[in-house]
């Protein structure tokens, strides 16, 4: 599989539960700020609260960063509405929760388990020209952890604003960067 890393993403149509309403999104939505494509399996099932909860919990950090974040399964837009009436932990989501029945987002994605019609736990962080920047796919049975993403996608915008430096392991803000040269070959 080629990366996804440092490519444009694709054209994309959907519809969205998001705020009690059913809205369009589209890839144009995607750009012009730093964008978070949450993808998970399936509605109603069992890591997925806990993933889309933890998310929930971290979003008013994510809107303080200029992120908008999508979560993505290839359940409707109806079934999303369902799955936020009935759940405590859904309901405290106030991103869009896009409905991706055909699939063509998720294959767009590269997350798409064909025999199954499901996607993979991926994460996509994309800046505002449309572009992946980090790209995290994890098998069904794992879950993701909100806090470390909000630090990569840190990471991502300080690397985007700061040509020339790079950000080391478990770097977090207000933390030393490198800026690769070839006086530091070697003393790393």
């Amino acid at each position: 599989m080629q990366s996804l890393i440092n490519t444009e993403i694709m054209p994309f149509k959907a519809t969205a539960y998001h705020n009690g309403k059913f809205v369009p999104v589209s890839d144009a939505d995607l750009r012009g700020k730093w964008s978070v494509v949450f993808f998970y399996p399936a509605d109603f099932t069992f890591v997925c609260p806990t993933e889309l909860g933890d998310v929930a919990d971290e979003y008013a950090d994510f809107k303080k960063m200029g992120v908008e974040v999508y979560s993505v399964s290839t359940d409707t837009h109806f079934t999303h509405k369902a799955w936020h009436d009935a759940s405590d932990t859904i309901k405290k989501i106030q991103y869009p929760m896009i409905g991706d029945p055909t699939g063509t987002i998720t294959r767009n994605f590269g997350v798409m388990i064909e025999e199954e019609g499901l996607a993979l736990r991926g994460t996509f962080v994309i800046n505002p020209e449309g572009v992946i920047k980090v790209c995290e796919i994890h098998d069904l049975g794992i879950g993701r952890d909100a806090k470390e993403l909000k630090r990569k996608i840190q990471a991502a915008q300080y690397v985007a604003t700061h040509p020339g430096e790079v950000c080391p392991a478990k770097w977090t803000p207000g933390d030393a960067t490198l800026a690769p040269s070839l006086d530091l070959v070697g003393k790393i």
